[in-house]
């Protein structure tokens, strides 16, 4: 069994390697391109509810939790009528990331009592850190490679160090992403919960970039890096176990961001050109265009009537007429399911999916 030791003791000077300041500097680049492109989007909170259910997404599909993008915005939009419980688990998920970004938000911080209601979030049970042993990582041929502390006390004293750790910039001066990267591995090998310990790891990287204000909101999510590079992932956080190979792994999420940044703004500008796109056709051909009903269209990539009638302040029937309007320009596609009706942004579902 690894005894896990707390991350100051490390030696900070051993992250400056020629190749950790190189990709450090490209990472670090493209993360402030990244904040400024998401800031030039008149609505955050668009950013924050569509990448968030990507993120969401391509998160739950590392734990095996895999759904649609079809599934999880129909369950979005409708949730009453569909019982998906991989999209329910998925939106579960980008709520947790809210409730952690209102915290850091409101308080500058990120705390063990943040990361507790963030797992409940997930998990929706009031289970807490571990208190029974027997929790262990298995390879894919079944074999035990790591066994997390199993003490209670441990686990707890291992959070509270990682909280200073967190939150004390001068207990460890290294650059904030260096510094991300070694919560990420530290958090995943306390490994403090019987189960959302990968997932709360993931919504804990961002929330980080925000706390220390690289990112103005939760837009840089590496999930989808990590999706796709998956075995590196594992091999890389045990190799620090097995090898203290800490430089390596800090290389593999130096790369991770820098290629997720580019990938986001890429994202961003297509949303941004969708959304600009379809308020100046929609300005142009309908007299009832407003700011709150190109909002809607692009905060839900599923809209419904009464998501119009709410954001709007109109009526059931003026929302039909418009949604139905919309439909007949080519802005959205009417969906039927049961006896309820749904209505696809064609542009930003196609964005979202991945065929811009």
């Amino acid at each position: 069994m690894h005894t896990l030791a707390p991350l100051d003791q490390l030696d900070p000077a051993r992250f400056d390697t020629a190749a950790i300041l190189k990709r450090l500097a490209t990472a670090s680049r493209r993360l402030a391109e990244l904040k400024g492109i998401a800031a030039a989007i008149p609505n955050q909170g668009i950013l924050i509810n569509t990448l968030g259910l990507q993120e969401a997404k391509d998160s739950s599909e590392i734990e095996n939790i895999v759904t649609t993008h079809d599934e999880l915005f129909k369950d979005d939009v409708l949730p009453e009528a569909f019982a998906n419980p991989a999209a329910k688990e998925v939106l579960r998920y980008r709520q947790a990331l809210r409730v952690g970004f209102e915290q850091v938000r409101e308080s500058g911080l990120i705390t063990s009592n943040h990361i507790l209601q963030i797992q409940f979030e997930l998990e929706r049970n009031n289970a807490g850190f571990r208190k029974l042993p027997g929790t262990a990582l298995k390879d894919a041929a079944g074999r035990t490679v790591y066994t997390p502390p199993q003490d209670p006390g441990e686990i707890v004293a291992l959070m509270r160090a990682l909280e200073r750790f967190v939150n004390e910039a001068d207990l460890f001066t290294v650059d904030p992403l260096i510094k991300m990267a070694l919560i990420h591995h530290q958090f995943e090998s306390i490994h403090p919960f019987y189960d959302g310990n990968g997932r709360t790891g993931r919504i804990l990287n961002v929330l980080y970039l925000v706390k220390e204000r690289l990112l103005d909101i939760p837009v840089l999510y590496l999930s989808s890096h990590i999706v796709q590079t998956k075995a590196d992932y594992y091999r890389l956080l045990q190799a620090v176990r097995d090898h203290d190979a800490w430089e390596e792994w800090v290389l593999y999420l130096l790369e991770a961001v820098e290629q997720t940044a580019s990938q986001t703004i890429g994202t961003i500008n297509a949303i941004k050109s969708a959304l600009f796109d379809y308020k100046h056709r929609i300005r142009e051909s309908y007299k009832f265009y407003s700011q709150d009903l190109i909002n809607n269209l692009f905060m839900h990539p599923y809209t419904k009537i009464e998501f119009v009638q709410q954001d709007l302040q109109v009526s059931r029937l003026t929302a039909t007429k418009y949604l139905d309007a919309l439909v007949e320009g080519g802005f959205v596609q009417k969906q039927k399911f049961g006896r309820s009706n749904y209505y696809v942004n064609i542009a930003l579902a196609a964005i979202l999916r991945g065929s811009k």
